[in-house]
């Protein structure tokens, strides 16, 4: 395994994303949608950097299945507020394919949210003639290897890492 980013550098480029979103949405009322589970460490560190009160809500949304991407989101759940009218911030771990996380925010506009925006830690370096092309927001820009720790995951293990890794 070799360690891309560290608990250090992830820890202060969290903090430079909740500056950034914080100009951005000042005098908006955000909610931040966790796409569960991956971004789970990723969200909870942003939604403490983001400089004002915001809504927290989560979708679990799954398009992997034995570490390979079916191409096919599949909701797991909904929001538990409704998206309608709300500013709505989707923060995953990975922008992979760009599929998944393309799908989920359509899914909100078509639900009536005033805006969807979109932030990731970690944007892989790679063309998606299928899916969103970049995030609003990125913490990372890695190329296209299987990464594993801060909420990404191999088949479920590694999320608990402090760091960014790549599996060899």
């Amino acid at each position: 395994m070799d360690i891309i980013y560290s608990a250090g550098e992830i820890a202060n480029r969290i903090a430079q994303l909740g500056r950034e979103i914080t100009e951005f949405y000042r005098g908006e009322e955000l909610t931040v949608v966790a796409l569960m589970n991956g971004a789970l460490p990723f969200a909870a560190d942003l939604i403490r950097a983001i400089g004002f009160d915001c809504y927290v809500d989560t979708v679990s949304v799954a398009s992997y299945r034995n570490c390979r991407s079916t191409g096919e989101p599949e909701f797991r759940s909904t929001l538990k507020i409704p998206p309608s009218g709300r500013h709505i911030l989707l923060a995953d771990e990975v922008l992979d394919s760009g599929v998944t996380l393309q799908c989920v925010a359509e899914y909100f506009r078509r639900r009536g949210a005033a805006s969807v925006r979109t932030v990731v830690m970690v944007e892989k370096e790679l063309p998606r003639p299928n899916g969103l092309a970049h995030a609003d927001w990125t913490g990372f820009t890695a190329p296209d290897r299987y990464l594993v720790g801060y909420g990404l995951d191999a088949d479920e293990h590694y999320r608990n890492l402090p760091y960014i890794a790549a599996l060899n």
